[in-house]
């Protein structure tokens, strides 16, 4: 008996993944890796035009979402908004810089570098770029894993906003601001879920055939 091949995700996906850049033929429902045995599956439809609809709607939204507020808070002085920025602001303190740091990088930094990241991915891979492969499907699969964790934020405020109901004296409410950042964050994972990491190695496959 044979040993079993490979685990897919380190000798192809991490490692070098050209075998596995291919997809089933045409007319087969099922195909197996050459490489790794892995199964394969079909390439995603119009990839790159996905991407860049996607992610060029979740950075036009991003600007509203960091100036418009996110919060407003009303008392028996008087209604408040607070940005994202401000936010962060207000929390910082001695005993509350820890949380205003996870709000910082959370709402403001990790949303840029996603799209950031994604724009560097669809450029490189449009390009027929051959550097740095393994980089780019580890960077791919760090915005794919950050992606699932960045709703936590929208959830946050809109708790706060239910449950800090006490009428007159005090209520919160969500702000416009809110709703893009919402929108920034499906935006992004639509974007993610659209790209095709197999993309990235097929600069790499091409030249091999070419010089085989």
């Amino acid at each position: 008996m044979r040993p079993p091949p490979p685990r897919c995700s380190r000798a192809c996906r991490a490692a070098r993944p050209a075998a596995c850049s291919r997809a089933p033929r045409q007319g087969r429902k099922k195909g197996r890796c050459p490489r790794c045995a892995e199964e394969l599956t079909f390439r995603k439809t119009a990839s790159f035009q996905r991407t860049w609809a996607f992610l060029i709607a979740a950075a036009v939204c991003y600007i509203p979402a960091n100036v418009l507020p996110v919060l407003t808070t009303t008392t028996a002085a008087g209604a408040e908004s607070d940005t994202i920025l401000q936010g962060v602001v207000l929390l910082w303190s001695p005993t509350g810089w820890p949380l205003s740091l996870i709000v910082l990088f959370a709402s403001i930094m990790i949303p840029s570098a996603k799209i950031l990241a994604l724009a560097y991915l669809l450029i490189t891979a449009q390009c027929g770029s051959i550097k740095n492969n393994t980089q780019r499907i580890r960077l791919y699969r760090m915005v794919e894993f950050i992606g699932r964790w960045s709703m936590v934020d929208v959830f946050v405020d809109t708790f706060t906003a239910a449950l800090i109901q006490l009428q007159p004296l005090m209520s919160v409410e969500p702000g416009p601001g809110l709703f893009f950042f919402a929108a920034v964050v499906v935006l992004t994972m639509l974007a993610v879920e659209s790209f095709d990491p197999r993309l990235i190695w097929d600069a790499t496959s091409s030249k091999e055939v070419r010089y085989a």
